[in-house]
């Protein structure tokens, strides 16, 4: 039997349908939520996401404000508008979206968002406190993967989650989530000897390294639950994951798909963390 598809623009949309109810009510009270974002360069990726951004924005009911700056702009003149933003009341969350030039330093960017404004949750006091579980907010897309899950009717507690990838932006922070939400977590990566020996041990199996088509039947268990978080383009230009989606459908209970799947949610809890993020400034949290 095939697996579940579990599609993550349906549950995207629900969640944005909630947030724009949300909105409505917070305007009522005198509170706009406001994100910034800060996109420096031409790379279409970067673009892409953006406009992705903005419409999401839209809405919802955010007010969104993007201010777009060559790739000669100097480290210093990026960390001059991130402070600008700091002090703005009118923002409350504020994005430089990744990656920078070469001459930037992407950690001294970071070290610079207020952490009050972090909604991607990258700062180290968010990601500190998201280590032990303290209130934080929570990196996107690996929020977005436990809610697909626990979505989807799964339980994640008690599960074996063997999460491939280590990066800081998914790989650790969806391992801590994991082991927040009472999973027991294997993390694998690319100097994993043996991958499959590990993986077929997943009911849980979240796979985020940028290889397109890594994994395949063969390194899952029947009826395990497969979370698919690599985006990448194939020889022909197609958009595909990390799984080889259509044989590793036919092992599992539970798959995502690329596109279509993790994607969506990155950008819709970023939507939520901004709302989050208005409601502490306006001292509702």
């Amino acid at each position: 039997m095939s697996a579940h598809v579990i599609v993550g623009t349906e549950v995207a949309a629900d969640i944005r349908a909630a947030l724009k109810a949300e909105v409505a009510q917070l305007k009522e009270q005198g509170i706009h939520p406001g994100l910034a974002v800060i996109l420096v360069g031409e790379d279409p990726a970067s673009h892409s996401y953006v406009k992705g951004k903005e419409k999401g924005c839209e809405e919802v009911g955010i007010y969104s404000e993007v201010v777009r700056r060559d790739a000669s702009i100097t480290e210093e003149e990026l960390l001059s508008l991130v402070r600008g933003f700091n002090e703005n009341p009118n923002i409350h969350g504020i994005l430089v979206q990744l990656p920078l030039p070469k001459h930037i330093s992407e950690k001294a960017v970071i070290d610079t968002i207020s952490p009050a404004k972090d909604v991607d949750g990258f700062t180290p006091i968010n990601v500190g406190n998201m280590m032990i579980g303290d209130e934080c907010f929570l990196p996107c897309t690996p929020h977005g993967v436990i809610e697909l899950i626990k979505r989807s009717g799964q339980e994640i507690s008690g599960k074996h989650a063997v999460v491939v990838g280590r990066s800081n932006i998914v790989g650790k922070p969806v391992s801590m989530l994991l082991l927040q939400e009472n999973a027991t977590v294997t993390i694998a990566h690319s100097r994993t000897k043996d991958l499959a020996s590990i993986t077929k041990q997943a009911d849980i199996l979240v796979v985020a390294v940028g290889r397109a088509g890594m994994i395949g039947p063969e390194h899952v268990r029947d009826g395990a639950i497969v979370i698919d978080v690599g985006v990448n383009r194939n020889d022909a230009g197609k958009l595909v994951g990390d799984v080889k989606f259509d044989e590793v459908k036919e092992i599992a209970s539970y798959i995502t798909p690329v596109p279509r799947g993790v994607g969506p949610m990155t950008i819709t809890m970023l939507l939520k963390n901004t709302v989050e993020s208005a409601k502490r400034h306006a001292g509702q949290k």
